[in-house]
């Protein structure tokens, strides 16, 4: 414990940080705000632990980039906001169908395109999870704090070469922009897990051999490994095939290598939802209001419970599920006009009201007004209750009528 270090510092330093622990020694990128002191902090200190910075021509050539690197056996970051993380969604897919492990940062803000660039959003849930095109693995991560950037900096990284695909750590400007006091682990209190190399000389070395499993050992080019990589459908080898057969079990394999490990990838907080009443599902900055409106409406008598998605993709739909079957409603705020809300939707199965807060001024959502829309609905039930005004037949009834959806 005497190594850990105290430090007051921002959370896209906490970022920085966390991949320099996992032991990321690769980056390219392209400045964009408000993801830039990623980049400048990784220009500055990367050359001095031994590894290599480039500032690339744009988002396109940054993501290729980590993609190469990766497959010479780096560690491999890049950082970017909305409109680069656009530009990155063909890379993104290349990274998925060729299964190389990289970490992409995102710090939201407003769109579509450049948006309002020193503004919070939480823009890009979908983007994170459908940007590409195809069906491909998604794992995405949702820090709500400096230090939980570093650690699930350190764990995006770990997921990625546990997983061999490409991780997303999704924060908003907030989050990457305040300054929060984190310890910094000693070395070698986190796991920070390595790939797995083959066991089998060069010549007998396939990069998709399934045979072991959903998920093939991965050399590294320049350790005497020679094979083919090709974004297109490829046999075992990696090289192409029109075999229809082999082009099914390929892409069903990839969804499967993250759909069967999600109790191993999923990671939620949950508070106060034991005995919660009114369930709230946020997540990231939203996430932060949510907990205090949840510490402040308990004051009051008001029964509310979060749950709070550190792993956002895959969706955490057993702990939704689960919420679903104790509390009356599920209210959802959001920094955007309704993503996240549906799959919420999807995974209560209409076992009770959902409904979203929804807020694109570049302005945070606020604890009152979560407070406001959950006591506000709490009194039209009571009022309802005691047939002091006409029943309404849904929370979410309630929750229009008393128009309490943006504050």
């Amino acid at each position: 414990m005497a190594n850990q270090k105290k430090r007051f510092m921002q959370g896209n330093e906490a970022c920085t940080e966390g991949a320099f622990y996992a032991g990321c020694r690769f980056y390219a990128g392209y400045p964009i705000t408000p993801s830039t002191e990623v980049m400048e902090i990784c220009g500055t200190r990367l050359p001095k632990v031994g590894g290599v910075f480039i500032q690339m021509e744009d988002e396109i050539a940054s993501i290729c980039a980590i993609v190469g690197a990766s497959l010479g056996g780096l560690k491999a970051m890049t950082a970017t906001s909305g409109p680069g993380f656009s530009l990155m969604q063909e890379g993104l897919g290349f990274a998925c169908m060729t299964e190389v492990p990289c970490v992409i940062v995102n710090v939201m803000r407003s769109g579509p395109s450049t948006g309002f660039p020193t503004g919070p959003s939480q823009s890009d849930v979908m983007q994170a999870k459908w940007g590409t095109h195809g069906d491909h693995p998604a794992i995405v991560l949702s820090p709500a704090s400096v230090e939980e950037i570093f650690h699930e900096t350190v764990r995006a990284f770990n997921l990625s070469e546990i997983y061999r695909t490409p991780v997303i750590l999704l924060y908003d400007e907030i989050i990457g922009h305040m300054r929060e006091a984190i310890t910094i682990p000693e070395p070698g209190a986190v796991e920070v897990i390595n790939r797995v190399a083959p066991n089998c000389p060069p010549n007998e070395y396939k990069p998709y051999d399934n045979k072991l499993g959903d998920i093939a050992p991965l050399a590294s080019y320049g350790d005497g490994y020679r094979f083919h990589v090709t974004g297109l459908y490829h046999a075992a080898d990696g090289f192409p095939t029109n075999n229809t057969k082999m082009i099914e079990d390929a892409a069903r394999r990839l969804l499967r290598k993250v759909d069967d490990n999600k109790e191993r990838i999923w990671k939620n907080e949950e508070y106060f939802l034991d005995d919660a009443e009114i369930g709230i599902f946020a997540y990231g900055v939203s996430a932060r209001s949510a907990k205090f409106a949840v510490r402040e409406l308990r004051k009051k008598g008001i029964k509310a419970g979060l749950l709070r998605p550190i792993t956002i993709w895959p969706f955490p739909d057993a702990a939704v599920e689960e919420m679903s079957k104790r509390v009356k409603a599920i209210i959802v705020p959001e920094m955007n006009l309704g993503q996240i809300v549906y799959e919420v939707e999807r995974a209560a199965k209409g076992r009770c009201d959902v409904k979203g807060i929804f807020r694109v001024d570049t302005e945070p959502i606020r604890p009152i007004q979560i407070m406001d829309c959950i006591t506000g609905a709490v009194l039209a039930l009571s009022e309802a209750k005691n047939g002091a005004k006409p029943p309404v037949s849904t929370m979410t009834e309630m929750m229009v009528e008393r128009d309490m959806i943006d504050g």
